[in-house]
């Protein structure tokens, strides 16, 4: 356990170098505010990603509400931006509620375990979705809102690069903060929990408050990315954070390797980048086959079957 607490920084390396390679070739295939739009975009999701690894990689519990969470932080950011709150402060709030979205969603966690808990935080997101939906006084139910364009002071991320900054400085710094709390006492009660829940309550681990802080950590980040995530899209409806949303961060997870951190930036890699690769390459396929129906799907698909087996641990291990 011990070297997963404080593991060397070679696995983020490969994985800021692997993205440094698709941005590259995407900068050269799509253009340069094209590629730095989708940038922004798996910086975000890898933000999203750190929560589902504290949450499932680190402490072991499986969750298909991580979306909920995202919408929570999504709407805070909206509201609280249209009636004028500055970023500095209107983040923070949306990172608060997120965490105490993962707060409730781990109440359960003291009563239940394993399949009987993870279908209690799917009802958790069917919950949060359709609140938002009813909800039209303050969340407009599915209309969705518009959202004002992030700005600090008299400096606004109109820009795909002003974007994709804002996108790799979050992340670092949610990246700093996972580190620690991975190498932490917390994060080896985690790992404890994770492998054998009756030997660390035998060693004193109180099983629930391990359960409850991972997941209070996963839904910050969580709704620190749906702030930023409300941002770049420029819009915020209730079925943009509904169960699919739940399943393609879970995805992203055990894709890039739910038990490292740098799992979350390579799972966003595959997630994001990918579905677009596959849209320029299939322009190139001979004939009529390029403009078949279900084509992306099929091959997108295959991508994700061949990583699976290829690569069972994940692509960071």
């Amino acid at each position: 356990m011990t070297r997963v607490a404080a593991g060397p920084a070679a696995p983020m390396l490969r994985a800021t170098l692997a993205f440094a390679v698709v941005a590259s070739v995407a900068t050269w295939a799509l253009g340069v505010e094209y590629a730095l739009a989708q940038a922004a975009f798996v910086f975000t999701y890898a933000i999203a990603g750190l929560g589902v690894v504290l949450v499932v990689g680190q402490c072991g519990q499986v969750s298909l509400g991580q979306g909920a969470l995202l919408a929570l932080g999504a709407y805070a950011e909206t509201l609280l931006a249209l009636r004028g709150m500055p970023a500095l402060l209107s983040i923070p709030a949306a990172v608060a509620l997120g965490a105490a979205g993962g707060w409730v969603a781990s109440l359960p966690a003291r009563r239940l375990g394993g399949l009987y808990f993870a279908m209690s935080t799917l009802a958790f997101a069917l919950i949060v979705e359709e609140a938002l939906v009813r909800w039209e006084s303050l969340t407009h139910g599915a209309a969705g809102v518009a959202v004002p364009p992030l700005a600090f002071g008299a400096v606004a991320a109109h820009s795909a690069f002003a974007q994709a900054a804002v996108g790799f400085g979050a992340l670092a710094l949610a990246g700093f903060a996972c580190r620690r709390w991975v190498a932490s006492r917390l994060g080896r009660a985690w790992r404890a929990v994770r492998e054998d829940e009756v030997a660390a309550a035998a060693s004193g681990i109180d099983i629930a408050a391990a359960k409850c802080s991972a997941f209070v950590l996963g839904g910050a980040l969580s709704g620190f990315a749906g702030a930023l995530h409300a941002h770049w899209i420029g819009y915020v409806s209730p079925e943009q954070f509904g169960l699919m949303l739940s399943f393609e961060l879970l995805m992203l997870a055990f894709i890039g390797g739910a038990r490292r951190l740098s799992g979350a930036l390579w799972g966003a890699l595959v997630v994001v980048a990918l579905p677009q690769a596959i849209a320029v390459a299939r322009d190139a396929l001979p004939g009529d086959a390029g403009s078949a129906s279900g084509v992306e799907t099929l091959l997108f698909g295959a991508a994700i079957v061949a990583v699976i087996l290829l690569r069972p641990q994940g692509l960071a291990r």
